[in-house]
């Protein structure tokens, strides 16, 4: 497969997303997924790679009623990133009917629950063109303090230290953003014919930040709220959560040399190994 138009750091990174784009888009299990109670989306995307948001709770998101943070886009030099997020969307591309697979892609960004990265879009671009409905998930993220890049940055950097001098931290500044992911599951499959996907081929990929929201979503008590297929890149979950019955299959990816997250992802594998499972992974 060739990818054009990126610089070769970019290409090798775009291949590996590219390589697990398809791979939780087409190695689908038949596992039946029951059809869920909840809001109704503000708006929903009807047809062709034209992006429609969807508020994903009805009203202000539950558990941070009181948050008056704003909204804001920082700039890293040539990366961008989306802080102080309240109120959690799904960005929907949707294919060409006539290319449309039934499968539902739903992405979540990295960024530690404090920062959200921008780049999803492009794959949930690159996925529709081929047949794939792309979800872009935006999720609530820490409060940060500051009115411009530089002070959200170095706001955002504090947090983030201070979640590494404690892993505790990254579960409380986490538990929104996991809710929110639960809840995008409910809301693409109460939709699925709406936005012509099928409710049992809902595949779940987070990077970072996003890939532990999909595996503490994967592994949720509300079966009929987990998705069909999981693929967390990179992603570890703080702590490690018991393994229940009825886990989607997974593909996991990771770097050999990430001290951060690897003990965690590993630990996380180790324990879908022991409850009975064989999930693919990818080091």
């Amino acid at each position: 497969m060739k990818i054009v138009g990126v610089d070769s750091m970019s290409g090798k990174r775009w291949k590996s997303l590219v390589a697990v784009c398809l791979t939780a888009a087409f190695l689908l299990t038949a596992a039946g997924a029951q059809t869920t109670n909840s809001s109704k989306s503000e708006q929903v995307a009807t047809s062709g790679t034209t992006p429609k948001v969807m508020n994903i709770w009805p009203g202000v998101a539950p558990g941070t009623e009181q948050w008056k943070q704003k909204e804001a886009t920082i700039a890293f030099g040539l990366m961008q990133s989306i802080v102080n997020v309240t109120t959690p969307t799904l960005t929907a591309y949707l294919p060409d009917p006539a290319k449309a697979t039934g499968t539902a892609v739903i992405i979540a960004p990295g960024g530690g629950f404090i920062f959200l990265g921008t780049d999803a879009h492009e794959i949930a671009e690159w996925l529709a063109a081929r047949g794939i409905a792309g979800f872009v998930l935006k999720y609530r993220t820490a409060p940060l303090e500051g009115k411009t890049d530089a002070e959200l940055g170095k706001s955002g950097g504090a947090r983030f230290g201070t979640q590494l001098a404690n892993h505790a931290l990254i579960a409380e500044d986490g538990k929104y953003g996991i809710d929110d992911g639960i809840q995008a599951i409910k809301v693409v499959r109460e939709h699925a014919a709406e936005l012509g996907v099928s409710p049992d081929r809902i595949v779940f990929m987070g990077f970072s930040a996003g890939g532990s929201i999909a595996e503490f979503a994967s592994v949720n008590p509300d079966v009929s709220a987990r998705p069909n297929y999981a693929a967390p890149i990179y992603g570890a979950p703080f702590p490690v959560p018991s393994i229940p019955k009825d886990v989607p299959p997974f593909f996991m990816e990771m770097a050999q040399d990430d001290a951060l997250a690897g003990p965690q992802i590993v630990a996380f594998y180790d324990a879908l190994k022991t409850a009975g499972y064989k999930p693919e992974f990818h080091i």
